[in-house]
């Protein structure tokens, strides 16, 4: 019996040729040859030491790289290389791997974009402190010549830095507008514009005062912000696009008794197909010939095993343990089961982008607002003045001052405070709105299996069994690689206790191990392989000889701090539900021991997300805390998400914020950490509009100089930022 195991991901080398043509061959070779392997389990420096040197070692194998991140490998092969070498190779080392399609995969541009605005900011910072140090002379007192020389020099350093420096903005404003619409960055496009230009014309004029400065403050400031806002996210990356990418990309197709490799796009229904041992299912069918045990725990949370023979229905997606089964195909690629779970995520994810945070909220009413304000005092200025210069300098000051600046970094200060401080509690925010999400949850729904318990199974009373019992034991386990087995060898192995030697010791698929001992069969396996009843609880079961088989039960144990995180999210209020695909009686018995009120067992994956839907549709704020395929749409259907390190990556990916230890005792703090993130939030914003309460009059009544404005916005933005930092 055999568990199949994700895998992790390399990148190809570069190989010198002697020509064009086979540099190119060469090229075509690496890409056809490419390999990703999703590696769940992996979590630090060794890990990537041990993936990286054991796939290096293989025949055939150019280079392998591993992003623990993404927790996958990239491997770079000759074609004679296949996935499943890979994936033998990592399994033997305690690191089971999953096959991704490499074409199904998103490069995402976060990092590109971070470190992009990274630039600009850094840019944006020299230039203001060197056009500050020309202020001042400035506004010390300096005149006519020497004046408009260090007007003239802070043009050319200001002209070029807000050129390249506002990028953002001007970028982002400009589709705001072609769409029709107000957002953030237009009055702070215009500011930045009007500023400079204004300035560069006094410069010309002659004048008195230049905004510059100003004008290079405010870029700074909001650049900060914004790169805050994208450091405060992870990688951001569809978890349909995984869970498309979870499909086996090829297949063995029986041909006249004869098996062919072909890829998915080229099954038809009705083709029969070979899935050996250990092999994920490529397509839903019906099993033809064979028999086996198959592995549904990553689409339905079902921990034990279920028995495959001649007439079973198998879902893509699906873990062959035992024994080769040949399939006729009902449904293949975008028609499977794994793909309509696929686009069941995508539609939920679509439906939660809909939500609306704090800043946009506040954009939509202040952005007008702004323009509103800097029209009519141009408007007022002109009808008692007539003076066009003098009026567009107020309106041009009037943007300055309420240019959003304290407005942008409301958000992202508090936001990387409180992600800080949820880091060092063990979970990392992936999403820029998933803490005002989190704030207002009122009803927690848990997955059981990998996410309330630890998803291992561990025997119960084992070492009550003679010993000479348990020698067998060890040497029936130690041959197979179903779950249950592995469970046994381990454990056995950590008591010291030595396999016996058995003769003529085989696998018999979906059922279990035999082998003789002393002329006498022993067997350990299924209870209707061995003539007993099967009973409710996880068990495998034993028989030596004629004497009667003997039931070897399973539990899999609670994650640490479980009991701890329900007891607090009930005090808090909270309506806690457990849904598990799980048998009744482990789901009863789990949800008994830690108190929760409500839970459903056998629960398939369509049933959680419609739970979930269902619950929305109340009028509650749902988080969903969850690790498996099958819980993927739930997770992106819920208003915000958890999962765990250790998830699979479309769970990971679904989900709003990631649990990175095993402890769960947590989860009450940071939805009181989140309900305090967004009352900073809430009082940032206040703060800032206090600050335009007292800065606009002065703008309006033509007081506005270069000084203040400057002075203005960076006290506003000091005191949002130390009110943000007040969550540590």
């Amino acid at each position: 019996m055999s568990l199949a195991a994700p895998s992790l991901s390399a990148c190809p080398a570069c190989v010198a040729a002697p020509s064009a043509e086979d540099i190119a061959s060469r090229a075509a070779e690496q890409k056809d040859a490419g390999i990703v392997l999703s590696l769940p389990t992996a979590h630090c420096a060794v890990c990537i030491s041990d993936v990286e040197r054991t796939l290096s070692a293989v025949p055939g194998v150019r280079s392998a790289r591993v992003n623990l991140t993404l927790k996958r490998v990239s491997v770079a092969a000759e074609p004679r290389v296949t996935p499943g070498m890979l994936i033998e190779r990592l399994d033997g080392i305690g690191y089971p791997a999953h096959e991704l399609d490499p074409g199904l995969l998103s490069v995402t541009e976060t990092d590109k974009r971070s470190r992009d605005l990274l630039m600009r900011l850094g840019v944006a910072g020299f230039a203001m402190m060197n056009i500050m140090l020309l202020s001042i002379a400035v506004w010390s007192g300096a005149e006519a010549t020497t004046r408009d020389m260090f007007h003239w020099i802070s043009a050319l350093i200001a002209l070029p830095t807000i050129a390249f420096s506002g990028q953002p903005f001007f970028a982002s404003a400009w589709t705001s507008l072609k769409a029709r619409r107000l957002g953030m960055d237009v009055p702070i496009s215009l500011a930045l514009i009007l500023a400079s230009a204004i300035s560069l014309f006094e410069t010309i004029e002659g004048g008195h005062h230049a905004y510059f400065d100003a004008a290079v403050s405010l870029c700074f400031f909001l650049l900060a912000g914004r790169y805050l806002d994208y450091r405060s996210r992870a990688v951001a990356r569809s978890a349909a696009e995984e869970l498309a990418a979870l499909e086996v990309p090829r297949a063995v197709r029986i041909e006249e008794d004869e098996e062919k490799t072909v890829t998915i796009a080229e099954l038809a229904v009705g083709d029969l197909v070979r899935v050996r041992p250990g092999a994920r299912m490529p397509v839903d069918g019906v099993v033809t010939e064979g028999a086996s045990e198959i592995d549904r725990s990553l689409l339905t949370g079902e921990t034990l095993p279920v028995y495959a023979g001649q007439g079973s229905v198998v879902s893509a997606g699906e873990v062959n343990l035992t024994g080769p089964l040949t399939v006729r195909v009902t449904a293949a690629g975008k028609d499977s089961s794994l793909h309509r779970m696929a686009d069941l995520v995508a539609v939920a994810e679509n439906a939660r982008t809909k939500y609306t945070s704090l800043a946009d909220r506040m954009a939509r009413l202040y952005s007008p607002s702004v323009h509103i304000l800097a029209f009519s005092s141009f408007a007022v200025w002109m009808y008692l003045t007539g003076d066009l210069r003098l009026a567009v300098n107020i309106a041009a000051a009037v943007l300055i001052i309420t240019c959003p600046c304290a407005l942008g970094l409301a958000v992202p200060a508090v936001v990387t405070a409180a992600s800080g401080k949820l880091f060092r509690k063990g979970f990392l925010i992936k999403d820029g709105t998933a803490l005002e999400r989190l704030a207002e949850v009122d009803t927690v729904v848990f997955d059981k299996t990998g996410t309330l318990t630890m998803g291992e199974p561990e025997p119960l009373g084992l070492m009550r069994h003679a010993p000479a019992d348990l020698e067998l034991i060890a040497a029936l386990a130690g041959a197979s690689a179903h779950p249950l087995s592995r469970a046994l060898a381990m454990k056995l192995a950590a008591e010291g206790v030595r396999p016996a030697r058995l003769q003529d010791l085989r696998e018999v698929p979906g059922s279990g191990v035999e082998g003789t001992w002393n002329g006498a069969k022993v067997r350990l396996g299924r209870a209707e392989w061995l003539g007993a009843a099967p009973g409710a609880r996880t068990a495998t079961w034993f028989a030596r000889g004629a004497a009667a088989p003997v039931e070897l039960p399973f539990a899999d144990s609670p994650r640490p701090g479980a009991d701890v995180a329900v007891r607090g999210l009930l005090s808090a209020g909270k309506r806690v539900i457990l849904l598990s695909g799980d048998a009744e009686a482990p789901v009863a018995a789990l949800a008994g021991t830690l108190g929760i009120p409500e839970w459903s067992a056998g629960v398939r994956p369509e049933d959680k997300a419609a739970r979930v839907a269902a619950l929305t549709g109340e009028g509650h704020r749902v988080l969903m805390v969850g690790d498996g395929l099958n819980d993927t749409a739930a997770l992106a259907g819920a208003h915000v998400s958890i999962s765990p390190a250790t998830a699979l990556d479309a769970a990971r990916t679904a989900s709003d914020i990631v649990l990175l230890g095993q402890d769960l005792a947590p989860l009450s703090d940071a939805l009181r950490i989140a309900v305090a993130a967004r009352r900073r939030i809430k009082e940032n914003f206040a703060l800032s509009l206090a600050y335009n309460v007292v800065a606009v009059p002065v703008a309006l009544i033509g007081l506005a100089t270069p000084l203040l404005a400057a002075l203005a916005m960076s006290t506003s933005s000091i005191t949002v930022s130390l009110n943000a930092l007040r969550l540590k």
